[in-house]
């Protein structure tokens, strides 16, 4: 089943996200942030923008339509949500008054910048079964019952052998006199978070299985299976995103999200294999290390394995729309971005001003603020949602320019009463 995104004729650029995903550096400092919009910065009428004119804003209403699921509890947004429910499917005029007469657009910045980085991210499919089969031998493990984890605090990772304590099932707490020894230097380095994952020998807590382990059979009696899928390599891209559809055998579709993960970093194989001299980074794209695993099949194992780190999935409710974001409604295809919540408000229209992938086409539309990443930091830094499927997966992964953003309050509303 194919989605059409985006009423363009555009070639199906290749996936970077093996290589780099999306990582990226913050523009601001632990604490408080900057304000994105200065004191006494201008506002504009959306009619303003650039090349609003030419924008098909009816296309927009939908995901101001799911976002308002939320916001219509907000005083600020009813009124604006009651209007938007009422506005006719197909009057892209309608639209645009709409737009014009109820919002106030706010340029954001990020100290001097007025651009910053746009990527993408789109959500896998994969085919499959609720059956294991010689058509569909590789699991999408649930989260694993043996797996423990535990905080250690940093200040406390260099401090020897520690004792800790079961508080609840795969739990565990630091304790002194406690009955289960942990030695943190037997754990991967991970400087972004204090939790560790294991698992319990005897008395002593043990670094969870990597991937290698997991792919040769070390918690299949540990592990529930979700589904069973065709390929173990479109089974690592949908780790590498965090969530996807599988259709199955009756044409129906299981939507899976994460749901824990098993401790160790995330390693780009895209980049090992450039550092190898396998590839050279121009041809380190998602189609790139397919075609280098299609003429090293013998090396797929010891390739996936270079990534350790593993992700578990839970079965997510739903229909056929699209995946759930941080906002807590469906992202919409080629309208949902995911954004920095610190400096634009989740549920927020927001007007990105960019480039097709790989081009310096100009790309402009009105999107929604509806969801969150761990890489998307900054008051210029935005993640598109594209979609799902291959055709997605191919925009998204070569998604990586630069753009501006405006931001859409409600007249009346101030940027900073919005956060």
């Amino acid at each position: 089943m194919k989605q059409t995104l985006f009423k363009k004729s555009w070639p199906l650029w290749l996936a970077l996200l093996a290589l780099a995903g999306c990582t990226t550096t913050p523009s601001v400092t632990p604490g408080r942030p900057a304000p994105a919009i200065p004191s006494g910065a201008d506002s504009a009428s959306p009619a303003a923008l650039p090349a609003w004119n030419d924008q098909a804003v009816g296309d927009t209403i939908q995901g101001l339509r799911q976002s308002c699921r939320t916001l219509q509890k907000k005083p600020a947004w009813s009124g604006v949500c009651r209007e938007a429910g009422a506005l006719a499917e197909n009057d892209a005029d309608a639209a645009r008054r709409f737009f014009e007469n109820r919002f106030t657009a706010w340029r954001l910045r990020d100290g001097s910048r007025d651009s910053g980085l746009i990527t993408g991210y789109y959500e896998p499919l994969l085919n499959g079964s609720l059956n294991r089969s010689e058509r569909t031998p590789w699991p999408i493990y649930g989260a694993p019952r043996d797996m423990v984890s535990v905080d250690v605090p940093m200040s406390q990772r260099n401090r020897g052998v520690l004792r800790a304590k079961q508080t609840g099932p795969g739990r565990l707490a630091l304790a002194a006199g406690g009955n289960i020894e942990i030695n943190p230097a037997d754990f991967p380095a991970d400087p972004r978070g204090i939790r560790m994952k294991g698992r319990l020998s005897g008395s002593r807590l043990l670094p969870y299985f990597t991937r290698g382990q997991i792919n040769q059979g070390s918690i299949a009696g540990s592990a529930p299976v979700i589904a069973w899928v065709e390929d173990p390599v479109e089974l690592f891209f949908l780790q590498v995103q965090g969530s996807g559809r599988i259709q199955l055998d009756d044409g129906s579709f299981l939507h899976v999200g994460f749901a824990d993960q098993n401790g160790y970093p995330y390693q780009s194989i895209g980049k090992w294999l450039v550092d190898k001299g396998e590839m050279t980074l121009g041809q380190a794209s998602m189609q790139g290390i397919k075609d280098w695993l299609a003429k090293n099949p013998q090396r797929r194992d010891e390739l996936l394995a270079v990534n350790q780190s593993y992700i578990f999935f839970k079965q997510l409710p739903g229909d056929n729309g699209g995946p759930i974001g941080a906002l807590g409604v469906p992202l919409t295809g080629g309208y949902s971005i995911a954004v920095d919540p610190r400096y634009i408000p989740l549920g927020a229209p927001v007007y990105l001003s960019t480039t097709w992938p790989h081009s310096s086409e100009p790309l402009t539309r009105l999107v929604h603020a509806q969801d969150t990443g761990s890489a998307i930091k900054g008051a210029l830094r935005a993640d598109l949602f594209w979609g799902y499927g291959t055709e997605a997966g191919m925009y998204a992964g070569r998604m990586k320019q630069q753009g501006s953003l405006w931001l859409l309050l409600p007249k009346g509303v101030s940027p900073g009463a919005a956060l």
